[in-house]
């Protein structure tokens, strides 16, 4: 007999049709990430070669820890980035004049304080007409920091011979941005480790990008000034309607301050609206709020936007604590309405909210209670109070504070 042994062979049974089903799948599963994933790469490079971008930071001390303090700049210019008047059917929506209105006052200072713990986020609104120490230039409204530094190095710019607008609008407007970061890092004593500056047609744009922006108001309101005419309640407003509610002052029991209520209001609506309406998932969302970016927004070169954006979709939901730093007084200087403040105070408040505590050198309060007429005092200063820093509404919006 032969030793050989006969070879058994097995046959393989095709695979079934729930296996081939199930494999295509992930197959198809892999490439998409993979797609997906190039996507976003795609959509991220575009935004950072898009944005404009600027060095005022560069050479600035960071905060430690893990901590980032960033500083939102809203500008009311009525003009683009190259200084261009804006297109009188985007004024006509805007409801905001012409383009020779506003300057270049910085009417929009929040500083937004992201710990590295991972713990709640802080906001800290600047108010506008606070009358503090422009370095270079002497007290003045702390808005101002921005447009006094931009006409002075365009003047020492044109006396050197320098005549293309573009230059001029350019090299200006990061003498402005480099003024006003250094005059809210010296009023409250903490680092600026990056800023975002949007202008006035900037809140516009970004509503419309969203798809409008969720706000609620303690009650109804009609202003003539700036366009705003509102129900009480939650409601969305569109890009038009956005720019009228966060520029309201006229008609508001405080005034201004409720104005910067308004603002913590829409940031706090965009935020959930970001996180809420898929616009990190959404391709078409996002290219649109990528273009939106583009055409108002500008900031400081280096910073990781992206990371930024991953790390924004936290902040939504109640996960910013707003606050409004705090008025002594209201006054006069030169003719105008001030804001008088007490910078130490102002700096301790700070320190105790976002440590670690900033090295505050004495000196006086921003705006001295001095007799009026003195050098550097707030001129008949008016003893009117003015409402808390940051009182509780007494409504909430689904998560979006109501306000007046």
């Amino acid at each position: 007999m032969s030793a050989h042994r006969r070879k058994t062979t097995t046959r393989r049974r095709p695979p079934s049709r729930r296996r081939r089903l199930v494999r295509t799948l992930l197959v198809a599963t892999c490439t998409l990430a993979v797609m997906a994933g190039g996507g976003a790469w795609y959509l991220y490079r575009d935004l950072a070669a898009g944005i404009g971008s600027s060095k005022a930071l560069e050479g600035a001390e960071k905060s430690r820890f893990g901590d980032t303090n960033i500083l939102l700049i809203g500008l009311d210019s009525r003009r683009d980035q190259n200084g261009e008047e804006l297109p009188e059917e985007v004024l006509d929506q805007l409801h905001a004049g012409s383009s020779d209105i506003g300057g270049y006052n910085a009417n929009t200072l929040i500083l937004l304080h992201v710990p590295g713990d991972g713990s709640r986020a802080k906001a800290f609104s600047v108010p506008r007409d606070d009358f503090v120490d422009i370095p270079g230039h002497g007290k003045d409204k702390i808005k101002k920091a921005y447009g006094l530094a931009k006409a002075r190095k365009e003047g020492q710019l044109a006396a050197a011979g320098v005549k293309d607008s573009r230059q001029l609008e350019r090299e200006g407007r990061e003498a402005g941005r480099a003024a006003q970061i250094a005059t809210v890092r010296a009023f409250l004593g903490v680092p600026v480790d990056h800023f975002a500056e949007l202008n006035l047609a900037g809140f516009h744009h970004l509503a419309d990008a969203l798809g409008g922006v969720p706000v609620c108001l303690n009650k109804a309101v009609k202003d003539r000034y700036s366009g705003a005419d509102f129900p009480a309640g939650p409601q969305t407003l569109d890009g038009r309607q956005s720019l009228a509610f966060v520029r309201q002052r006229h008609g508001l029991d405080g005034g201004d301050l409720d104005r910067t209520k308004r603002q913590q209001a829409f940031l706090a609506g965009a935020t959930k609206k970001l996180n809420s309406a898929g616009t990190f998932t959404d391709p078409a969302k996002l290219i649109k709020l990528i273009d939106a970016a583009k055409q108002d927004v500008v900031t400081d070169q280096g910073w990781d936007l992206l990371s930024f954006v991953k790390q924004a979709k936290s902040l939504s939901g109640g996960r910013v604590q707003f606050t409004t730093l705090p008025v002594e007084r209201f006054g006069r200087n030169l003719g105008e309405d001030i804001n008088v403040v007490d910078d130490m105070k102002i700096k301790r408040l700070i320190a105790e909210q976002i440590g670690p505590k900033a090295s505050a050198s004495p000196g006086a309060p921003s705006a001295p209670a001095s007799e009026p007429g003195a050098p550097g005092s707030a001129q008949g200063a008016r003893e009117a109070s003015p409402p808390p820093a940051s009182s509780p509404s007494p409504k909430d919006g689904g998560g979006i504070p109501c306000v007046d």
